[in-house]
């Protein structure tokens, strides 16, 4: 038993829209790691206003542990939770664009269906 085919616009509609959740997942999926990463970040920062200037500090650069100069390391991780606080906004912007853009697609097959319906009752 085969089903009925769909009407190219509702096809092409049905695939902007999951293209459209895809789209969404991949957002999210990085503003996650992004927020992980501001989180990892500030906490550093926090800690680093617990050690005396004179405290040695070391932080990774691949597999090995370097010493740094805590005003350096300060400046870094104060760059970098910037760059990331920056890198959030601009993917919360595309997470709002994507869900606007889904309800839009929702919106357009759901009215593609219901005038599909009466059509399709009126046959049975």
């Amino acid at each position: 038993m085969s089903q009925p085919e769909l009407p190219p616009y509702l096809r092409e509609q049905l695939a902007r829209f999951d293209q459209t959740q895809q789209n969404l997942q991949a957002v999210l999926i990085q503003k996650q790691q992004v927020e992980l990463e501001l989180a990892e970040t500030e906490k550093a920062l926090e800690e680093l206003t617990k050690a005396s200037d004179s405290e040695a500090i070391y932080k990774y650069a691949g597999n090995l542990l370097i010493k740094v100069q805590k005003v350096a390391i300060v400046k870094e991780l104060t760059e970098k939770k910037e760059l990331g606080g920056t890198r959030k906004m601009v993917l919360a912007k595309q997470e709002s664009r994507f869900r606007e853009s889904l309800k839009e697609l929702q919106t357009k097959i759901d009215e593609a269906v219901k005038g599909k319906a009466p059509q399709a009752a009126e046959g049975e």
